[in-house]
């Protein structure tokens, strides 16, 4: 029931019984969505409550989400646009740390009952409760993941979490933005209690009525490392550590979250917190906060792509080399059958072993472990293609050994069951030729390595039918990949874009620029990895076979300096570019009097952009933006910076094709700008 100390207050959002021992328990259901993120209504409703609950306290106090999906998913995103539009960003920060301030400050116990999903505002509101209590259940995930938009958690997340963990645990946690199961968080002392979800409730009611007494070590470095002394130690190191991954003009948050608790760890909080918000509200406004929120929306977009029901129970996978092993593992890790195809059993037994480490990693749990292994199963004969809903076909780059596969395949293939190719070049136009069924046949291009790539690209071709990339985008989601439907045009968006860029660091090598010095132009502008060393990893024989399909499509040569020498193709033979040890790259050093070109930067980055607005412009996918969360995600392209499309724009359009005129004019025809400038 409702207690009498809300009559009049007209909630929409929150549900209040007050039980018979004077425990209040305040359940959130948003009304307007599947998950309680934290908007205005939600917060003020909250408030109003929280201000009567002070006046007329009762013996304890739970907050508790009535939603199957989780607590707390964060702040509503959606509704930032508007609020920075409103100039409203310090007005919305200070309020939800006044909100919190007044749930902190109330006179009775409070206990924060988390179960799923607990992200970025859930937790700070869940640090501002006296106790809390998770589920233990592996949907439940609690973090602080901020900083991935380019900010700090600003609801007094910042304040709160360094004086509870102390500051070590807590900046770790906050610097990465990473998420914690509830054993995690209970062994770090985010959490007090991990009880089994059934009971989620009855033991949040305990706490309030009993309390939890801390740890005395966690108590003592709560106090200890945030000290003035303690902080003038911590916070240089700390940020010497962040450097190592992010550059400050490129990721200003790590560094501003460390900035600001060195000078205010030791004030009182509502001091503290008057800090927080200021130096958040900087950081909101800036470009790199603007550009990793419009990447967040970006996700969401393709994540929306293709709906749920993807009909899809069976895979078969033939192929059982790095791509074909991975993806099988991959496919049964999310609970997918799974039978695997090679010529021999010597073939596929690698991938079995590398799945089950892939495996071993993923799932802790020893029974969920075997039933993941049981459900990829070795298939020499290829008796799996007729139970089949999905036939991933992942053997070498070669038109006719695939063509003749898919014929052999199409013997046993069941009516309805889609059929694709996870080719990284070959036009789809050509594959689809003879098929027998061509409205669900498709490419389905996933990335290496597949555990760590969230991109997946959709081939479509002209006979392919509407319902097919429907579904695959589907089944995407179901694997927790990312779709992004692209034209079956030779080396379709990712590897086209990419192909110029890792072209041209192979000219500049050649020429005498030394490899480490290149890496080191292309991280710079935010790259996350430097295209020789990228090029050693995919292999030279791949991207010199990858660039004489480009080079063809363009009309051009490929350069003369794309040799290929037996046992040197990189990575995989020890010996490339760079030679490998321990599966990473020796570097070489470079004279300390060396000067860089001035255009190095320029010759790299270009020709990567240049190629971007030609498939914009050729139609490879529907849209800005689609285009530029299929680099990001795809190759990795400076998130801070949006995307090839939305980095153009934001440089300008003609001074960048000026650019390109200029390097043409320096160094060849390859640079010419390509058909679209104009239309940005």
């Amino acid at each position: 029931m409702e207690p009498a100390m809300f009559d009049g207050l007209r909630l929409a959002h929150w549900q209040a019984d007050l039980r018979a021992d004077r425990i209040l328990v305040l359940t959130l259901n948003r009304a307007d969505q599947g998950v309680n993120a934290l908007s205005r209504a939600v917060l003020d409703e909250l408030e109003s409550m929280l201000e009567r609950i002070a006046l007329e306290l009762p013996k304890g106090l739970v907050i508790i989400s009535g939603k199957a999906a989780g607590f707390i998913p964060g702040a509503d995103i959606k509704g930032f646009g508007d609020i920075a539009a409103k100039g409203q960003t310090e007005a919305w920060i200070r309020h939800g740390q006044l909100v919190f301030q007044k749930l902190a400050e109330l006179r009775c116990p409070t206990v924060a009952a988390i179960h799923g999903h607990c992200m970025g505002g859930g937790t700070e509101l869940a640090l501002a409760c006296r106790y809390r209590v998770a589920s233990r259940d592996d949907k439940t995930r609690i973090g602080l993941p901020e900083v991935k938009l380019g900010i700090f958690p600003g609801w007094g997340g910042s304040v709160r979490a360094p004086r509870l963990l102390g500051a070590p645990a807590a900046m770790d946690l906050m610097l990465t933005g990473r998420s914690l199961s509830a054993s995690a968080a209970k062994a770090m002392g985010l959490v007090d209690r991990v009880v089994e979800p059934a009971v989620l409730l009855d033991e949040a009611v305990k706490l309030a009525q009993r309390g939890a007494q801390r740890p005395f070590k966690q108590r003592f470095l709560a106090w200890a490392t945030n000290t003035g002394l303690a902080r003038a130690i911590l916070a240089p190191q700390m940020s010497k550590q962040v450097a190592r991954k992010a550059r400050k003009e490129h990721y200003p948050a790590p560094f501003a979250l460390i900035d600001t608790w060195r000078r205010s760890g030791g004030l009182p909080v509502h001091a503290a917190l008057k800090a927080e918000a200021r130096a958040v509200v900087k950081l909101a406004g800036g470009p790199t906060a603007y550009n990793l929120v419009r990447v967040f929306f970006l996700m969401d977009r393709l994540k929306s792509l293709g709906g749920k029901d993807h009909g899809i129970q069976k895979v078969h996978v033939i192929g059982a080399g790095v791509m074909g092993g991975d993806i099988a593992a991959w496919c049964a890790l999310r609970g997918f059958e799974v039978t695997l195809q090679d010529r021999e059993m010597q073939y596929i037994q690698p991938a079995l072993d590398r799945a089950a480490k892939l495996f071993e990693k993923k799932v802790k749990d020893e029974a969920k472990r075997a039933a993941t292994a049981a459900r990829l199963k070795a298939d020499v004969e290829g008796a799996g293609v007729a139970g089949a809903d999905l036939v991933i076909e992942a053997i070498f780059e070669n038109l006719e050994a695939k063509q003749a596969l898919f014929a052999k395949v199409e013997e046993t293939l069941k009516p309805g069951a889609l059929l694709v190719s996870n080719t990284s070049s070959i036009a789809l136009e050509k594959l689809r030729e003879g098929r027998k069924d061509p409205a669900r046949f498709a490419g389905l291009h996933y990335f290496n390595p597949v555990a760590l790539m969230p991109l997946v690209e959709i081939v479509r071709h002209d006979g392919m039918d509407a319902e097919t990339e429907r579904r695959l985008a589907a089944f995407c989601k179901a694997i927790d990949k990312l779709p992004v439907p692209v034209a079956g045009t030779p080396g379709f968006l990712v590897n086209r874009i990419l192909a110029p860029y890792m072209q041209e660091a192979i000219v500049a090598f050649a020429e005498g620029i030394p490899g480490p010095v290149i890496d080191k132009a292309a991280l710079k502008f935010g790259m996350p990895m430097g295209p020789i060393e990228l090029v050693d990893t995919v292999g030279l024989d791949v991207a010199a076979s990858v660039g004489k399909i480009m080079a063809d499509f363009h009309g051009q040569a490929l350069p003369d300096a794309f040799k290929v020498e037996p046992g040197k193709r990189g990575k995989k033979d020890g010996q490339g570019l760079y030679k490998w040890e321990n599966g990473k790259p020796v570097k070489p050093e470079v004279p300390k009097d060396y000067r860089a070109p001035e255009d190095l930067e320029d010759r790299l980055v270009l020709p990567l952009l240049n190629e971007a607005v030609s498939c914009l412009h050729d139609g490879v996918v529907s849209d800005a933006d689609l285009l530029d969360a299929g680099v990001i995600f795809g190759t990795g392209f400076a998130p801070f910076r949006g995307g090839p499309i939305q980095h153009i724009r934001s440089v300008g359009a003609a001074k960048l094709k000026a650019r390109l005129e200029e390097l043409a004019a320096r160094h060849g025809d390859r640079f010419k700008p390509r058909p679209g400038w104009d239309a940005l």
